[in-house]
């Protein structure tokens, strides 16, 4: 099974495109935007671990790297 998220590699500008189940949520540039996103798809961002690859997928980086600084 794949994960319900995918928070993509940054871009060359900034932020990482956020998908669920190919859909774009919209592009975070940090965790408010992602929890933003992640309420948006009906999970319970009070409980969600960030880390359960079940969850979320990081590609490009973990919750840490947001833009150019993953270059």
């Amino acid at each position: 099974m794949s994960s319900l998220i995918v928070v993509h590699p940054p871009s060359p500008e900034g932020g990482r495109r956020v998908t669920s189940h190919g859909e774009t949520l919209g592009t975070a540039y940090g965790l408010t935007d992602l929890i933003e996103y992640l309420g948006r798809t009906g999970l319970d961002v009070a409980t969600i671990d960030l880390y359960d690859d079940a969850i979320i997928d990081w590609r490009g980086g973990n919750h840490l790297v947001w833009g150019r600084e993953a270059e």
